[in-house]
């Protein structure tokens, strides 16, 4: 019996070493990235910062103090592969009252739809009040205007075909985005600078338009403005009292029945756009709350992504 223990011992101690050993690459191997070999790399989203360090006006140094733009390539990739036509590109604004970002069903879901459509889409996170207010907000959305184009050539996408598309407070960004923007600083030391922020096109989802009529929307206002604003500046920021002739055309939807952004906002800014002859589409659908998304399982409102696409073929920024 001792004899047997005293072998019986080690060759316990031995097998366990050996699945000690055996244990730790495979520990390893499990904590290791996933490999994904076969696969479009262009399937993954690239998220990069607005700016090389610090950010203009930055409070902090948190997630929340750096925006970002986040890149989702159509099926030609990124980077684009050779032999494949530019694609035209849009810059999604997600809503949320300038204070949240409803990056998932305002974000992400519409840039895989434009995707489908063969576009090139952007989703910015840009930063929010209360903690950041204007001009804070335009700036990031101009400086991604700015960044796209300059990069054009490197995301494989059309320098005179980049717009924007903006849901609710976003889409109040969207059209301060057009009716706010300059051709570009030619002495800037940063290239991106250069180039225009003017969006060629711009899409409006039931969107936050005035600051100053009794249809606006608080929270969204008193998150970009404050408490006190200067009456001129409220005026400034009201969408449709700074319609130009240069101001890009646009498509727009809302509901009746959307109380939150009531659709006298779209209204008001499409009658701005004709008056002023900016080629402009305006949708108000029966039935349908705020905040949808692009809610294809609803059979009317859900039909407001496939209107979106004759709108831009017709515009031409889409191939008939």
């Amino acid at each position: 019996m001792k004899k047997t223990s005293l072998v019986v011992i080690p060759l316990v101690s031995i097998l366990l070493l050996t699945g000690l050993l055996f244990a730790i690459p495979l520990r390893a191997q499990q904590t290791s990235p996933p490999r994904r070999e076969n696969q479009d790399p262009s399937a993954e989203p690239v998220t990069m910062p607005l700016w090389q360090g610090k950010a203009p006006g930055a409070l902090g140094d948190a997630d929340s103090d750096r925006p970002t733009l986040t890149l989702y390539a159509p099926w030609t990739g990124y980077p684009p592969n050779p032999g494949h036509p530019l694609a035209p590109a849009v810059i999604v604004f997600p809503g949320g009252s300038y204070g949240f970002l409803a990056s998932n069903h305002e974000g992400r879901q519409m840039a895989n739809f434009l995707n489908a459509m063969g576009l090139t889409a952007f989703v910015l996170k840009y930063r929010l009040g209360p903690r950041y207010q204007h001009p804070v907000e335009l700036s990031d959305a101009q400086r991604a205007i700015r960044t796209v184009r300059s990069r054009a050539k490197e995301f494989g996408v059309l320098p005179d075909k980049i717009g924007v598309l903006g849901f609710s407070a976003g889409g109040h960004l969207a059209s301060t985005t057009e009716t706010h923007f300059d051709s570009g600083n030619q002495q800037a030391s940063d290239p991106i600078e250069r180039v225009s922020c003017r969006p060629d096109f711009a899409i409006l989802a039931y969107p936050v338009i005035s600051l100053i009529a009794e249809y606006t929307h608080p929270l969204s206002r008193h998150n970009l403005l404050g408490d006190n604003p200067s009456p001129a500046l409220v005026k400034e920021l009201s969408g449709e009292l700074n319609v130009t002739p240069q101001t890009p055309p646009t498509f727009l939807f809302s509901s009746s029945t959307d109380t939150v952004v009531p659709p006298e906002n779209s209204v008001a800014f499409y009658l701005a756009l004709h008056k002023a002859g900016v080629p402009a589409e305006l949708h108000i659908f029966e039935n349908a709350l705020h905040g949808v998304g692009l809610d294809l399982a609803d059979p009317s409102v859900g039909e407001w992504g496939t209107l979106l696409i004759h709108w831009l073929r017709e515009r031409k920024v889409l191939p008939n």
